[in-house]
């Protein structure tokens, strides 16, 4: 057994493997067409509900479930898996994270959280690297999964605060992705001529049992032993862990666009998360 000052860091570790691994896996399927989107999503979704399947059956089925948080756990992983056919796994984590933490912060200030200054100089830095990015994707293919990969990460931003209230966040979690699997089955038709080949249901499979549904249990864990600055430089490192990941795995280029867009966008998002 690891000693107990270790823990917490080897959880972040995994914790900003597995979020930065969704990306990779994502586009390494997509991206050589060795898999449709739809058929990624499904496959990636039923895949998290059976290795979560413990957590779901470990109380009342009653507790388990929320409609909301299903519905927001699929158009994430369907944008997501869409965007993925045309951005690069570096694009398309950044774009991600920035559209998470600006729908998070306007999430709050619907709820009556008080905007600061810095917030909405974080989110304006945060765009203008997502903007920078779109300069270099102006054809209309590129374009439409930037808007799907801000789809997934609206998504994802109001799944986030919809678990903040659930008294068992990875029970809760398990009991969204059966519903959300279900809401997936017949997105496989959406694929027209592009088959699943053994590799790309492999990889939607190691995205839904590990890098997503294991992975959202170990940020379950992480998350209350950690200050509130501490869950944002997690937020931070995983896309930067995504981009050299893509560099030496993918064989994606690292070009000055995207070392400058990363920065508006860290930066940004480190500003929104900064607290007096």
């Amino acid at each position: 057994m690891a000693p107990p000052r270790l823990v917490t860091p080897a959880l972040a570790v995994l914790a900003v493997a597995a979020f930065a691994g969704n990306s990779l896996l994502a586009r390494a399927a997509l991206g050589e067409g060795a898999i449709g989107a739809g058929s990624f999503t499904a496959i990636r979704l039923g895949a998290g509900a059976v290795v979560l399947l413990p957590w779901l059956l470990r109380g009342p089925r009653a507790a388990a479930f929320s409609l909301r948080g299903a519905l927001a756990l699929f158009v994430y992983c369907a944008a997501f898996s869409f965007a993925y056919v045309e951005l690069g796994a570096a694009t398309g984590a950044m774009v991600l994270f920035a559209a998470v933490q600006a729908t998070v912060l306007a999430s709050g200030a619907l709820t009556g959280q008080k905007v600061r200054r810095t917030d909405i100089a974080g989110i304006a830095l945060a765009l203008a690297g997502v903007a920078l990015l779109l300069g270099a994707h102006l054809a209309p293919g590129p374009l439409l999964a930037t808007a799907s990969m801000i789809a997934a990460g609206t998504a994802w931003g109001l799944y986030s605060v919809l678990g903040r209230s659930a008294p068992d966040p990875a029970r809760r979690t398990a009991g969204n992705f059966v519903l959300a699997a279900l809401l997936a089955a017949p997105l496989p038709l959406l694929d027209g001529g592009t088959g699943v080949t053994a590799s790309g249901a492999g990889l939607a499979i190691v995205s839904g049992a590990l890098t997503s549904g294991l992975g959202y249990v170990v940020w379950y864990r992480l998350v209350p032993r950690l200050p509130h600055a501490a869950v944002g430089a997690v937020q931070l490192a995983t896309p930067v862990v995504a981009a050299l990941a893509a560099a030496a795995l993918l064989a994606e280029p690292l070009t000055w666009r995207l070392a400058l867009a990363a920065a508006l966008i860290l930066g940004g998002i480190a500003l929104t998360l900064r607290r007096g």
